[in-house]
């Protein structure tokens, strides 16, 4: 199963650096039009918009198994490991609630948004919504498969603490294990 979240994550990576290129591409030749031809792409605005809404839902579900959110372990790290797994439990609990809200709210919208068109590119405004359901199921799955682990017991000290101090501490999905300084 972790093998199969690892490869949806990268592919989830790719996605979004697709995503970021194509917003580039849209944004700056827009700008280009605009001040060298006195043109522009009418639906470069509208596309980017909803590409950078993608890019960051798509960017917070990687966010989450990568445990790369803001946070702060200052009282939870000096837990005894039983608080420290109740505490997980809780959050995750909660994590898993406030996703389902998150779901549940997207797909009413996208579903009265259906026969709605965006009003230049005539896109269903849908589309727009569906980025909240492709995170609230993939944060649902990512938070109940930790919380089967934790039932299962199978949680390492490190990971339960979700947060990570720095950026330059390894990604959860690279291949080496991580060396600890101690």
């Amino acid at each position: 199963m972790k093998r199969l979240i690892d490869l949806y994550c990268r592919l989830l990576d790719v996605l979004n650096a697709a995503l970021l290129a194509a917003i580039l591409v849209l944004v700056f030749g827009n700008v280009v039009l605009r001040y060298g031809f006195n043109a522009g792409i009418l639906i470069s605005e509208e596309l980017s918009r909803w590409l950078f809404v993608w890019l960051t839902f798509l960017g917070a579900i990687v966010a989450l198994h990568e445990r790369a959110h803001l946070g702060t372990d200052m009282v939870v790290s000096r837990l005894a490991r039983p608080a420290r797994l109740a505490c997980f439990g809780v959050a995750h609990v909660i994590m898993l609630y406030v996703s389902w809200l998150l779901l549940s709210g997207s797909y009413t919208q996208a579903e009265l948004n259906l026969d709605v068109s965006a009003p230049v590119s005539g896109i269903p405004v849908a589309v727009f919504y569906a980025s909240g359901i492709v995170f609230g199921m993939s944060a649902i799955a990512l938070l109940a498969y930790a919380l089967l682990r934790l039932l299962g017991g199978r949680l390492s000290d490190a990971e339960t603490v979700m947060v990570r101090e720095s950026e330059d501490e390894p990604h959860t999905y690279q291949s080496a294990p991580a060396e600890s300084s101690r």
